[in-house]
């Protein structure tokens, strides 16, 4: 097995995993059936990073067939996350309460449920803007064009355009509750917005305040 960069779901750590990291195994389905012969792999992966050394398993399920003794491995059919549950991330507790529980569900069922994880984050985002921006209740839609000229224009035009996105942006005036029907991948971009708006508003402003009390502390203890 070579080695793959990774990044951990327990810590949210950038990480190098090597083959002593990791441990796969494989249980194949023989008996005749109505779908075909499949393949079922399980994979272990050990975060190396020494604060956390936390383990996540997952399990793809895999059409397979044997070709001369050797079973040999077709399409992916399904992917299941078993530890931890879900590929949400791991934020700061500072972070609302009900922002993290909207995102961490709007993971948990994206595979099963792609319009109601959509739903979810779309609650999400209108709970950040509400929360950090402090803007004006109304519809979803206005209240994202509060925030036009208050951020910066590479996040603006993340949100502008995937607010126009499909199936997104022809629901993005219902009421925030209304089911949209989007696909796998509009749900996955979704996700991924938040994800990056909760680094870039939430995280972000912890971090600048660390820096400037580092300084102001410094500067005080020069003082003295």
């Amino acid at each position: 097995m070579r080695d793959f960069n990774w990044t951990c779901p327990h810590c949210d750590r950038a990480v190098t995993i090597t083959e002593g990291r990791t441990t796969t195994d494989r249980h194949t389905l023989y008996q005749e059936n109505a779908d075909g012969r499949r393949s079922l792999i399980s994979t272990f992966i050990v975060c190396p990073n020494p604060d956390c050394r936390k383990f996540t398993l997952t399990a793809t399920l895999r059409e397979s067939r044997s070709n001369q003794g050797n079973e040999v491995l077709g399409q992916i059919v399904q992917t299941w996350n078993l530890v931890p549950s879900s590929s949400a991330q791991s934020f700061p507790s500072y972070v609302p309460k009900t922002i993290l529980n909207d995102y961490q569900e709007a993971c948990y069922i994206r595979e099963l449920s792609p319009k109601a994880s959509a739903t979810l984050s779309r609650r999400c985002l209108q709970g950040i803007l509400r929360d950090f921006w402090k803007v004006k209740s109304g519809r979803l839609v206005d209240e994202i064009d509060q925030i036009k000229d208050r951020v910066d224009p590479l996040t603006w035009d993340a949100i502008d355009a995937l607010r126009k996105l499909g199936n997104i942006g022809a629901h993005m005036e219902r009421d925030i509750n209304f089911l949209v029907d989007v696909d796998p991948q509009e749900a996955e971009l979704l996700i991924g917005l938040i994800e990056t708006l909760l680094k870039e508003w939430y995280v972000g402003r912890e971090e600048r305040k660390a820096r400037m009390g580092a300084l102001v502390a410094a500067a005080s203890a020069k003082k003295a």
